[in-house]
This record gives structure tokens, C-alpha cells and sequence, in this order.
């Protein structure tokens, strides 16, 4: 009966060490300005052009959006602890501002909290113990629902609720795809390199 109980101790999950080393505050922060540079070239490359080709229809703009939400998702899936989400998104945004010049800096300072917060909650909801495409997917569109939903609350209050339920559908979409499965992917590929050695998502993804 001793043998079974040791063997039942061994084999149950060990909890994860949920406290920050100061080597993963470093690399959170990598994450951010690495995504920050994402976001600032998605914005000057990528998102005018789509304004163009849907001047018509605004409430299909969100599709390429998927890409602003990176920071969330990836600094989640790479840190695995609580508050990595949010911090990441947050100091992107706010680097973001910087290289827009301060132009529209309290919007999206606001939009990267929001987006934070919903990636941030994805990852609790599973007690920051699950990794798979699943909830990278989950925390992608969780993040696209939030940054629907304030999108529609700040830029287009008096939008129509049919195109208003759209515009947030294709947040969630985008968050979806570009945010969570892709982001899962790049998680996948970094940790088969041993760049991620340091990290929980390098050991475990091995």
C-alpha cells in the first residue's frame, strides 16, 4: 500500500513555480519591444492599406488585428506566470506610443491594458498549468473580444449592432489565428531551437 502511495505522489502534476526570476522580467520585457516593433510596422505597413480596400465596410477592419494582440499571447506563452500577459501587452503599448510620437498615447495605453487583461484571464482560467494550441487559441480570442468590444466603446459608439457584432467577430477571429494559433506555433519552433532553455515553455515544450 506504501508503494502505491508513493507512486500515486510521483505521478501527480507538480504545481508550477508561479514567482518571477529577475532572468524572465528581462526576457518579458524583450517580448514587448520586440512586439512593439511588430505593431508599429503593422501599423504603417498593413493597417492603411486595409482601411483603403474596406473604406465601405469598417466592420471587417479588425481581421488583420490579430497582430496587436502578439504581446499578450506570446508573453504568456513563453513566461508562464501570472501577470506576464498583461505586463507584456502593457509595456508594448507604451512603447507604441513612443514611436508614434504620443499621438493617440491614451487609447492605446487603454487598448493594451484591455487586451492584457482579457489574454491574462484566458491563462487563469486554466491556472496557468495548460499550454496547448487550445488555450493559446482561447487567450487569442479572448484578447479579440476585448479589443472588439473597446474599440467599438471608443471609436464607433454609434456603429450598427449587426456591424457592431461583426466588427467584434472578426477581432475574435483575428485574435484567434494571428494572436493564438500562430503565436503557439512560433512558441513551438523557438523552443525546438533551445533559445527557450531558461524558461518553463522551453522545458516543457521539448
Amino acid at each position: 500500500m506504501s508503494q502505491n502511495l508513493t507512486s500515486t505522489t510521483q505521478d501527480a502534476p507538480k504545481k508550477p513555480n508561479l514567482r518571477w526570476r529577475v532572468n524572465e522580467i528581462v526576457i518579458a520585457a524583450v517580448i514587448a519591444v520586440a512586439c512593439a516593433v511588430i505593431f508599429w510596422i503593422w501599423d504603417i505597413a498593413v493597417s492603411p492599406a486595409t482601411k483603403t480596400a474596406l473604406v465601405a465596410a469598417p466592420e471587417f477592419r479588425p481581421i488583420i488585428g490579430g497582430a496587436w494582440l502578439l504581446g499578450g499571447t506570446l508573453g504568456g506563452l513563453l513566461i508562464r506566470k501570472p501577470g506576464a500577459a498583461l505586463f507584456c501587452e502593457i509595456v508594448a503599448a507604451f512603447i507604441s506610443v513612443l514611436f508614434t510620437g504620443g499621438a493617440w498615447s491614451g487609447e492605446i495605453l487603454i487598448a493594451g491594458f484591455f487586451q492584457g487583461v482579457g489574454a491574462e484571464i484566458a491563462f487563469a482560467i486554466f491556472r496557468y498549468r495548460r499550454w496547448d494550441a487550445f488555450v493559446a487559441v482561447f487567450a487569442g480570442a479572448l484578447c479579440g473580444l476585448f479589443m472588439g468590444g473597446n474599440e467599438i466603446f471608443i471609436y464607433y459608439p454609434d456603429m450598427e449592432p449587426v456591424k457592431a457584432i461583426i466588427y467584434v467577430a472578426c477581432s475574435v477571429i483575428s485574435g484567434a489565428v494571428i494572436a493564438g494559433f500562430l503565436a503557439w506555433i512560433l512558441v513551438q519552433n523557438l523552443a525546438k531551437t533551445g533559445v527557450l532553455s531558461s524558461l518553463a515553455s522551453g522545458k516543457t515544450s521539448r
